[in-house]
């Protein structure tokens, strides 16, 4: 009986503290919503939100990537593509027309290659396309 009794009583507690702490909680951020509610109105939510935006933009602007160098950049990438294929190649005439053996090779330098495409592709795509 008294085994019982324990392990009731043991169950009471934690039952009352976890139902006291999960009111707590739920009181205490009904207040701060019902506090933000009071404080905040339409002038100050519209200076709030302009001030974000103006640093949202000047965010944009320090992180942009002036037009030249994303041309350099993508002229780099296709000088790089340009030699990769022109070693796939190189390795598969090397294959194909006097017999050597050279097949690992040519697939590594063909998955660069495509590798490299889709790259250049997926940049060109980015930054040049008109969305």
């Amino acid at each position: 009986m008294k085994i019982m009794s324990r392990i009731l009583n043991t169950f009471i507690k934690s039952f009352s503290l976890r139902f006291f702490g999960v009111l707590l909680i739920a009181m205490c951020s009904s207040m701060n919503l019902a506090h933000a509610e009071t404080v905040s109105n339409g002038e100050d939510s519209a200076q709030i939100l302009q001030a974000f935006n103006k640093q949202h933009q000047e965010d944009v602007r320090e992180k942009s990537i002036p037009q030249k160098e994303k041309q350099q950049i993508m002229f780099l990438m296709g000088v790089v593509l340009f030699i990769l294929v022109l070693i796939t190649g190189g390795l598969g005439l090397a294959m194909g027309l006097y017999g050597k053996q050279v097949f690992v090779s040519h697939m590594l330098f063909a998955g660069l290659s495509v590798s490299m495409a889709i790259a250049h592709a997926i940049v060109g795509l980015v930054w040049f396309y008109p969305f």
